[in-house]
Protein backbone atom coordinates (compact mmCIF):
# COMPACT_ATOMS: atom_id res chain seq x y z
CA UNK A 1 0.00 0.00 0.00
CA UNK A 2 1.11 3.56 -0.58
CA UNK A 3 2.01 5.81 2.34
CA UNK A 4 1.01 9.37 1.51
CA UNK A 5 0.79 10.25 5.21
CA UNK A 6 4.15 9.17 6.62
CA UNK A 7 5.05 8.65 10.26
CA UNK A 8 4.71 12.29 11.30
CA UNK A 9 1.39 12.60 9.52
CA UNK A 10 0.11 9.48 11.25
CA UNK A 11 1.13 10.86 14.64
CA UNK A 12 -0.61 14.15 13.88
CA UNK A 13 -3.82 12.43 12.80
CA UNK A 14 -3.78 10.23 15.90
CA UNK A 15 -3.47 13.33 18.08
CA UNK A 16 -6.33 15.08 16.25
CA UNK A 17 -8.80 12.22 16.11
CA UNK A 18 -7.63 9.81 18.81
CA UNK A 19 -7.03 6.10 18.60
CA UNK A 20 -7.99 3.48 17.56
CA UNK A 21 -8.16 5.22 14.19
CA UNK A 22 -8.76 3.86 10.71
CA UNK A 23 -7.24 5.81 7.82
CA UNK A 24 -8.49 5.24 4.27
CA UNK A 25 -6.60 6.59 1.24
CA UNK A 26 -8.89 7.25 -1.74
CA UNK A 27 -5.91 7.43 -4.10
CA UNK A 28 -5.23 3.78 -3.33
CA UNK A 29 -8.83 2.88 -4.19
CA UNK A 30 -8.41 4.64 -7.55
CA UNK A 31 -5.28 2.61 -8.25
CA UNK A 32 -6.88 -0.69 -7.26
CA UNK A 33 -10.00 -0.34 -9.39
CA UNK A 34 -7.94 0.70 -12.42
CA UNK A 35 -5.65 -2.30 -11.91
CA UNK A 36 -8.54 -4.75 -11.62
CA UNK A 37 -10.25 -3.31 -14.68
CA UNK A 38 -7.11 -4.04 -16.69
CA UNK A 39 -7.20 -7.66 -15.50
CA UNK A 40 -10.84 -8.27 -16.52
CA UNK A 41 -12.45 -8.78 -19.92
CA UNK A 42 -13.91 -5.78 -21.71
CA UNK A 43 -16.83 -5.29 -21.64
CA UNK A 44 -17.65 -6.48 -18.12
CA UNK A 45 -19.66 -5.11 -15.22
CA UNK A 46 -17.71 -4.79 -11.96
CA UNK A 47 -19.64 -4.93 -8.70
CA UNK A 48 -18.20 -3.53 -5.49
CA UNK A 49 -19.06 -5.84 -2.59
CA UNK A 50 -19.99 -3.50 0.23
CA UNK A 51 -19.46 -6.24 2.81
CA UNK A 52 -15.73 -5.51 2.50
CA UNK A 53 -16.20 -1.93 3.70
CA UNK A 54 -19.54 -0.07 3.55
CA UNK A 55 -18.03 3.38 4.14
CA UNK A 56 -20.03 5.61 1.75
CA UNK A 57 -17.04 7.66 0.57
CA UNK A 58 -15.12 4.57 -0.52
CA UNK A 59 -18.24 3.25 -2.24
CA UNK A 60 -18.77 6.63 -3.92
CA UNK A 61 -15.27 6.60 -5.43
CA UNK A 62 -15.97 3.15 -6.85
CA UNK A 63 -19.36 4.25 -8.17
CA UNK A 64 -17.64 7.18 -9.89
CA UNK A 65 -15.20 4.66 -11.40
CA UNK A 66 -18.13 2.83 -13.01
CA UNK A 67 -18.73 0.07 -10.47
CA UNK A 68 -22.15 -1.15 -9.45
CA UNK A 69 -23.01 -2.36 -5.93
CA UNK A 70 -23.33 -5.87 -4.55
CA UNK A 71 -25.27 -5.78 -1.29
CA UNK A 72 -26.60 -8.30 1.22
CA UNK A 73 -28.63 -6.29 3.73
CA UNK A 74 -30.78 -3.21 4.12
CA UNK A 75 -27.85 -1.57 5.93
CA UNK A 76 -25.61 -2.10 2.90
CA UNK A 77 -28.45 -0.86 0.69
CA UNK A 78 -28.59 2.32 2.77
CA UNK A 79 -24.81 2.76 2.48
CA UNK A 80 -24.98 2.22 -1.28
CA UNK A 81 -27.72 4.79 -1.65
CA UNK A 82 -25.77 7.27 0.49
CA UNK A 83 -22.83 6.70 -1.87
CA UNK A 84 -25.02 7.63 -4.82
CA UNK A 85 -25.96 4.22 -6.20
CA UNK A 86 -29.52 3.95 -7.44
CA UNK A 87 -31.52 0.87 -6.55
CA UNK A 88 -31.17 -0.19 -10.19
CA UNK A 89 -27.37 -0.22 -9.72
CA UNK A 90 -27.56 -2.87 -6.98
CA UNK A 91 -27.42 -6.65 -7.01
CA UNK A 92 -28.98 -8.06 -3.82
CA UNK A 93 -27.37 -11.34 -2.73
CA UNK A 94 -27.29 -13.64 0.28
CA UNK A 95 -28.72 -16.96 1.49
CA UNK A 96 -31.24 -15.73 4.08
CA UNK A 97 -33.18 -12.82 2.64
CA UNK A 98 -36.20 -12.05 4.77
CA UNK A 99 -39.51 -10.78 3.47
CA UNK A 100 -38.84 -7.42 5.11
CA UNK A 101 -35.42 -7.12 3.46
CA UNK A 102 -36.67 -8.04 0.01
CA UNK A 103 -39.63 -5.68 0.31
CA UNK A 104 -37.33 -2.84 1.39
CA UNK A 105 -35.00 -3.51 -1.52
CA UNK A 106 -37.86 -3.55 -4.02
CA UNK A 107 -39.24 -0.31 -2.57
CA UNK A 108 -35.79 1.27 -3.05
CA UNK A 109 -35.75 0.32 -6.73
CA UNK A 110 -33.62 -2.83 -6.57
CA UNK A 111 -34.63 -5.19 -9.37
CA UNK A 112 -31.70 -7.61 -9.50
CA UNK A 113 -31.42 -10.47 -7.02
CA UNK A 114 -29.13 -13.47 -6.75
CA UNK A 115 -31.31 -16.31 -5.46
CA UNK A 116 -29.84 -19.19 -3.50
CA UNK A 117 -32.69 -21.71 -3.65
CA UNK A 118 -36.13 -22.38 -5.05
CA UNK A 119 -37.63 -21.00 -1.83
CA UNK A 120 -35.56 -17.83 -2.12
CA UNK A 121 -36.69 -17.37 -5.74
CA UNK A 122 -40.36 -17.88 -4.88
CA UNK A 123 -40.11 -15.39 -2.00
CA UNK A 124 -38.60 -12.69 -4.22
CA UNK A 125 -41.20 -13.37 -6.92
CA UNK A 126 -44.14 -13.19 -4.52
CA UNK A 127 -43.01 -9.92 -2.99
CA UNK A 128 -42.24 -8.36 -6.36
CA UNK A 129 -45.68 -9.38 -7.67
CA UNK A 130 -47.28 -7.88 -4.57
CA UNK A 131 -45.39 -4.64 -5.25
CA UNK A 132 -46.46 -4.66 -8.89
CA UNK A 133 -42.92 -4.95 -10.28
CA UNK A 134 -40.73 -7.65 -11.80
CA UNK A 135 -37.44 -8.85 -10.35
CA UNK A 136 -34.66 -10.17 -12.59
CA UNK A 137 -32.96 -13.04 -10.80
CA UNK A 138 -29.65 -14.84 -11.13
CA UNK A 139 -29.53 -18.39 -9.80
CA UNK A 140 -26.42 -18.89 -7.72
CA UNK A 141 -24.78 -22.18 -8.69
CA UNK A 142 -22.82 -24.49 -6.42
CA UNK A 143 -20.41 -26.27 -8.74
CA UNK A 144 -18.83 -29.70 -8.27
CA UNK A 145 -15.28 -28.37 -8.17
CA UNK A 146 -13.38 -28.37 -4.87
CA UNK A 147 -10.10 -26.56 -5.50
CA UNK A 148 -8.64 -25.77 -2.09
CA UNK A 149 -6.16 -23.07 -3.14
CA UNK A 150 -8.06 -20.28 -1.43
CA UNK A 151 -8.51 -18.99 2.10
CA UNK A 152 -12.30 -19.43 1.79
CA UNK A 153 -14.04 -22.10 -0.26
CA UNK A 154 -17.57 -21.14 -1.36
CA UNK A 155 -18.61 -24.19 -3.41
CA UNK A 156 -17.62 -27.73 -4.38
CA UNK A 157 -19.20 -29.26 -1.25
CA UNK A 158 -22.46 -29.20 0.65
CA UNK A 159 -22.95 -25.55 1.57
CA UNK A 160 -25.58 -22.95 2.38
CA UNK A 161 -24.64 -21.11 -0.80
CA UNK A 162 -26.38 -21.67 -4.10
CA UNK A 163 -28.18 -24.44 -5.94
CA UNK A 164 -26.30 -27.63 -6.67
CA UNK A 165 -25.43 -27.67 -10.37
CA UNK A 166 -26.83 -31.18 -10.81
CA UNK A 167 -30.14 -30.24 -9.17
CA UNK A 168 -30.48 -27.20 -11.41
CA UNK A 169 -29.75 -29.29 -14.51
CA UNK A 170 -32.36 -31.88 -13.50
CA UNK A 171 -35.06 -29.44 -12.35
CA UNK A 172 -34.80 -26.22 -14.36
CA UNK A 173 -38.59 -25.83 -14.21
CA UNK A 174 -38.24 -24.96 -10.52
CA UNK A 175 -36.86 -21.63 -11.72
CA UNK A 176 -39.33 -20.98 -14.51
CA UNK A 177 -40.76 -17.49 -14.87
CA UNK A 178 -43.37 -16.62 -12.27
CA UNK A 179 -45.59 -13.60 -11.62
CA UNK A 180 -43.15 -11.01 -10.25
CA UNK A 181 -39.85 -12.61 -11.28
CA UNK A 182 -37.89 -14.30 -14.00
CA UNK A 183 -34.47 -15.90 -14.15
CA UNK A 184 -32.15 -13.98 -16.46
CA UNK A 185 -28.84 -15.65 -15.71
CA UNK A 186 -26.46 -17.44 -13.39
CA UNK A 187 -24.19 -16.45 -10.53
CA UNK A 188 -20.96 -18.27 -9.72
CA UNK A 189 -18.70 -17.48 -6.76
CA UNK A 190 -16.48 -20.43 -6.03
CA UNK A 191 -13.52 -18.99 -4.11
CA UNK A 192 -12.57 -15.98 -2.05
CA UNK A 193 -9.14 -14.42 -1.50
CA UNK A 194 -7.24 -16.52 -4.04
CA UNK A 195 -3.81 -14.95 -4.52
CA UNK A 196 -2.81 -17.10 -7.50
CA UNK A 197 -4.24 -15.91 -10.79
CA UNK A 198 -4.25 -19.47 -12.09
CA UNK A 199 -6.77 -20.44 -9.39
CA UNK A 200 -9.10 -17.58 -10.30
CA UNK A 201 -8.70 -18.33 -14.02
CA UNK A 202 -9.51 -22.02 -13.50
CA UNK A 203 -12.60 -21.27 -11.43
CA UNK A 204 -13.88 -18.59 -13.77
CA UNK A 205 -13.28 -20.80 -16.82
CA UNK A 206 -15.13 -23.67 -15.13
CA UNK A 207 -18.03 -21.32 -14.39
CA UNK A 208 -18.18 -20.22 -18.02
CA UNK A 209 -18.29 -23.83 -19.24
CA UNK A 210 -20.94 -24.80 -16.67
CA UNK A 211 -23.07 -21.80 -17.60
CA UNK A 212 -22.96 -22.73 -21.27
CA UNK A 213 -24.00 -26.32 -20.47
CA UNK A 214 -26.90 -25.18 -18.30
CA UNK A 215 -28.06 -22.84 -21.05
CA UNK A 216 -27.80 -25.46 -23.80
CA UNK A 217 -28.92 -28.58 -21.92
CA UNK A 218 -31.35 -27.23 -19.32
CA UNK A 219 -32.65 -24.21 -21.18
CA UNK A 220 -31.58 -21.67 -18.56
CA UNK A 221 -31.99 -18.13 -19.87
CA UNK A 222 -28.48 -16.66 -19.87
CA UNK A 223 -28.71 -12.93 -20.45
CA UNK A 224 -26.37 -12.23 -17.51
CA UNK A 225 -23.41 -14.24 -16.23
CA UNK A 226 -21.92 -13.16 -12.90
CA UNK A 227 -18.59 -14.95 -12.51
CA UNK A 228 -17.93 -13.74 -8.96
CA UNK A 229 -14.48 -12.80 -7.80
CA UNK A 230 -11.93 -14.32 -5.49
CA UNK A 231 -9.38 -11.53 -5.96
CA UNK A 232 -7.00 -11.38 -3.02
CA UNK A 233 -5.26 -8.68 -1.01
CA UNK A 234 -2.83 -8.78 1.93
CA UNK A 235 -4.53 -8.43 5.29
CA UNK A 236 -3.04 -6.71 8.34
CA UNK A 237 0.52 -7.16 7.10
CA UNK A 238 2.80 -5.33 4.71
CA UNK A 239 2.54 -6.26 1.07
CA UNK A 240 1.12 -5.33 -2.30
CA UNK A 241 -1.95 -6.54 -4.11
CA UNK A 242 -1.28 -9.73 -6.09
CA UNK A 243 -1.06 -9.37 -9.85
CA UNK A 244 -3.61 -10.85 -12.24
CA UNK A 245 -1.90 -9.80 -15.45
CA UNK A 246 -2.67 -13.03 -17.33
CA UNK A 247 -6.27 -13.37 -16.20
CA UNK A 248 -7.95 -11.32 -18.91
CA UNK A 249 -6.59 -13.34 -21.79
CA UNK A 250 -7.47 -16.64 -20.11
CA UNK A 251 -11.04 -15.57 -19.35
CA UNK A 252 -11.58 -14.11 -22.82
CA UNK A 253 -10.48 -17.42 -24.36
CA UNK A 254 -13.07 -19.26 -22.29
CA UNK A 255 -15.80 -16.79 -23.16
CA UNK A 256 -14.97 -16.87 -26.85
CA UNK A 257 -15.08 -20.68 -26.84
CA UNK A 258 -18.31 -21.21 -24.89
CA UNK A 259 -20.25 -17.93 -25.12
CA UNK A 260 -19.07 -16.20 -28.29
CA UNK A 261 -21.73 -13.48 -28.16
CA UNK A 262 -20.37 -12.02 -24.91
CA UNK A 263 -18.53 -9.14 -26.60
CA UNK A 264 -21.92 -7.86 -27.79
CA UNK A 265 -23.45 -8.36 -24.34
CA UNK A 266 -24.99 -11.77 -25.02
CA UNK A 267 -24.59 -12.58 -22.20
CA UNK A 268 -23.53 -9.55 -20.21
CA UNK A 269 -20.55 -10.62 -18.07
CA UNK A 270 -20.03 -9.43 -14.50
CA UNK A 271 -17.43 -9.80 -11.74
CA UNK A 272 -17.36 -8.85 -8.05
CA UNK A 273 -14.67 -7.63 -5.71
CA UNK A 274 -14.38 -6.22 -2.25
CA UNK A 275 -11.01 -6.83 -0.62
CA UNK A 276 -8.94 -6.20 -3.76
CA UNK A 277 -10.60 -2.82 -4.35
CA UNK A 278 -10.31 -1.42 -0.82
CA UNK A 279 -8.06 -3.69 1.25
CA UNK A 280 -4.86 -1.79 0.58
CA UNK A 281 -6.39 1.65 1.14
CA UNK A 282 -6.74 1.26 4.90
CA UNK A 283 -4.52 1.20 7.95
CA UNK A 284 -5.33 1.12 11.64
CA UNK A 285 -3.52 3.26 14.21
CA UNK A 286 -3.62 1.91 17.77
CA UNK A 287 -1.75 3.08 20.84
CA UNK A 288 0.23 0.97 23.29
CA UNK A 289 -1.46 1.20 26.67
CA UNK A 290 0.95 -1.10 28.50
CA UNK A 291 3.79 -3.55 28.02
CA UNK A 292 3.78 -6.46 30.46
CA UNK A 293 6.68 -8.87 30.81
CA UNK A 294 6.80 -11.97 32.95
CA UNK A 295 7.36 -15.71 32.91
CA UNK A 296 9.41 -15.34 29.77
CA UNK A 297 6.65 -13.68 27.77
CA UNK A 298 5.84 -10.15 26.65
CA UNK A 299 2.31 -8.82 26.21
CA UNK A 300 1.78 -5.57 24.35
CA UNK A 301 -1.60 -4.21 25.43
CA UNK A 302 -3.30 -1.89 22.93
CA UNK A 303 -6.27 0.46 23.14
CA UNK A 304 -7.86 -1.47 20.26
CA UNK A 305 -8.49 -5.17 19.89
CA UNK A 306 -10.83 -7.63 18.22
CA UNK A 307 -13.65 -5.14 18.75
CA UNK A 308 -11.89 -2.90 16.21
CA UNK A 309 -10.04 -5.37 13.99
CA UNK A 310 -10.46 -8.99 13.12
CA UNK A 311 -13.80 -10.24 14.33
CA UNK A 312 -12.78 -13.64 12.96
CA UNK A 313 -10.22 -13.91 15.75
CA UNK A 314 -13.14 -13.68 18.18
CA UNK A 315 -14.51 -16.79 16.47
CA UNK A 316 -11.27 -18.68 17.05
CA UNK A 317 -9.58 -17.78 13.75
CA UNK A 318 -6.49 -15.80 14.67
CA UNK A 319 -5.38 -13.54 11.86
CA UNK A 320 -1.65 -12.85 11.37
CA UNK A 321 -1.49 -9.18 12.29
CA UNK A 322 1.86 -7.53 11.67
CA UNK A 323 2.28 -4.03 13.10
CA UNK A 324 4.94 -1.35 12.78
CA UNK A 325 5.87 0.72 15.83
CA UNK A 326 5.94 4.50 15.59
CA UNK A 327 7.87 5.42 18.77
CA UNK A 328 6.95 8.40 20.89
CA UNK A 329 9.40 11.30 20.94
CA UNK A 330 12.03 11.93 18.30
CA UNK A 331 12.05 9.50 15.41
CA UNK A 332 15.01 7.20 15.58
CA UNK A 333 15.89 8.10 19.18
CA UNK A 334 17.54 5.14 20.91
CA UNK A 335 18.41 1.76 19.49
CA UNK A 336 15.37 -0.27 18.45
CA UNK A 337 15.44 -3.83 19.74
CA UNK A 338 13.17 -6.37 18.12
CA UNK A 339 11.08 -8.27 20.62
CA UNK A 340 8.68 -11.18 20.21
CA UNK A 341 5.36 -10.38 21.82
CA UNK A 342 1.71 -11.33 22.09
CA UNK A 343 -0.36 -8.36 20.93
CA UNK A 344 -3.64 -8.02 22.81
CA UNK A 345 -6.48 -5.54 23.07
CA UNK A 346 -8.41 -3.92 25.92
CA UNK A 347 -11.30 -6.36 26.27
CA UNK A 348 -11.99 -8.41 29.38
CA UNK A 349 -11.47 -11.74 27.70
CA UNK A 350 -8.40 -13.85 26.86
CA UNK A 351 -9.81 -14.13 23.34
CA UNK A 352 -8.81 -10.52 22.64
CA UNK A 353 -5.58 -11.40 20.85
CA UNK A 354 -4.48 -9.75 17.62
CA UNK A 355 -1.19 -11.62 17.16
CA UNK A 356 1.02 -14.15 18.87
CA UNK A 357 4.79 -14.13 18.59
CA UNK A 358 4.75 -10.83 16.70
CA UNK A 359 8.04 -9.06 16.02
CA UNK A 360 7.92 -5.50 17.39
CA UNK A 361 10.71 -2.96 17.72
CA UNK A 362 11.10 -1.71 21.30
CA UNK A 363 7.40 -1.20 22.12
CA UNK A 364 6.73 1.12 25.05
CA UNK A 365 3.65 2.70 26.54
CA UNK A 366 2.33 5.57 24.43
CA UNK A 367 3.80 4.30 21.14
CA UNK A 368 1.61 4.14 18.07
CA UNK A 369 1.30 0.88 16.16
CA UNK A 370 0.35 0.95 12.49
CA UNK A 371 -1.45 -2.12 11.12
CA UNK A 372 -1.47 -1.94 7.30
CA UNK A 373 -3.84 -3.23 4.64
CA UNK A 374 -7.05 -3.30 6.66
CA UNK A 375 -9.34 -1.32 4.37
CA UNK A 376 -11.39 -4.50 3.83
CA UNK A 377 -12.94 -6.64 6.57
CA UNK A 378 -11.64 -4.30 9.24
CA UNK A 379 -14.00 -2.31 11.42
CA UNK A 380 -17.37 -3.69 10.36
CA UNK A 381 -16.06 -7.27 10.41
CA UNK A 382 -15.17 -6.84 14.08
CA UNK A 383 -16.94 -7.28 17.41
CA UNK A 384 -17.83 -3.60 17.69
CA UNK A 385 -20.65 -4.18 20.17
CA UNK A 386 -18.67 -6.18 22.72
CA UNK A 387 -18.09 -4.39 26.06
CA UNK A 388 -19.82 -1.30 24.64
CA UNK A 389 -16.53 0.45 24.01
CA UNK A 390 -16.39 3.34 21.50
CA UNK A 391 -16.09 2.29 17.88
CA UNK A 392 -12.85 3.30 16.17
CA UNK A 393 -12.88 6.61 14.32
CA UNK A 394 -12.57 6.55 10.52
CA UNK A 395 -10.79 9.28 8.57
CA UNK A 396 -10.82 9.36 4.77
CA UNK A 397 -7.82 10.90 3.04
CA UNK A 398 -7.25 12.25 -0.45
CA UNK A 399 -3.65 12.97 -1.31
CA UNK A 400 -2.75 12.41 2.33
CA UNK A 401 -5.18 15.07 3.59
CA UNK A 402 -8.39 14.42 5.54
CA UNK A 403 -11.62 14.93 3.60
CA UNK A 404 -13.96 13.24 6.07
CA UNK A 405 -13.90 12.10 9.69
CA UNK A 406 -16.68 10.11 11.33
CA UNK A 407 -17.50 7.41 13.83
CA UNK A 408 -20.15 4.71 13.70
CA UNK A 409 -22.25 4.62 16.85
CA UNK A 410 -24.28 1.79 18.27
CA UNK A 411 -27.57 3.05 19.64
CA UNK A 412 -30.75 1.47 20.90
CA UNK A 413 -33.94 2.54 19.15
CA UNK A 414 -37.56 1.61 19.82
CA UNK A 415 -39.29 -0.72 17.39
CA UNK A 416 -42.91 -1.50 16.74
CA UNK A 417 -44.33 -5.00 16.80
CA UNK A 418 -45.12 -6.36 13.37
CA UNK A 419 -48.73 -6.54 12.26
CA UNK A 420 -50.26 -9.98 12.60
CA UNK A 421 -51.52 -10.00 9.03
CA UNK A 422 -49.29 -10.95 6.11
CA UNK A 423 -48.91 -7.38 4.90
CA UNK A 424 -45.18 -6.72 4.66
CA UNK A 425 -44.13 -3.15 5.22
CA UNK A 426 -40.50 -2.47 4.27
CA UNK A 427 -38.46 -1.13 7.20
CA UNK A 428 -37.16 2.39 7.01
CA UNK A 429 -33.65 2.42 5.61
CA UNK A 430 -31.03 3.73 8.00
CA UNK A 431 -27.29 4.11 7.73
CA UNK A 432 -26.76 3.46 11.44
CA UNK A 433 -25.33 0.14 12.57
Amino acid sequence: MSDLVGAEGARSLAERYGTPLYLYELDEVDAAVAELRRALPDPAVLYYSLKANPHPLLARVLRDAGCQAEISSTGELAAAREAGFAGADCLYTGPAKTEQEVAAALAAGVRRFSVESETDYHRVAALAARAGVRADCLVRVNTMRANGASSLRMSGAATQFGVDVADLAERPAAFAARPGARVVGLHFFAVSNASGEEVVAEEVSAGIAAAARLRDEAGIDLRVLDLGGGFAAPYAREGDRPGYGGLRAAVERGLDEHLPGWRAGEPAVAFESGRFLVGSCGRLLVRVADVKRGRGRTFVVLDGGINHLGGLSGLGRLLPVAARVLPTGEAGAGAAVEERATVVGPLCTPADVLARDAALSSPTGGDLLVIPNVGAYGLTASLIGFLSRPVAAEVVLRGGHPVDASRVELRRVPIRARAAEADVRPPELSGSV
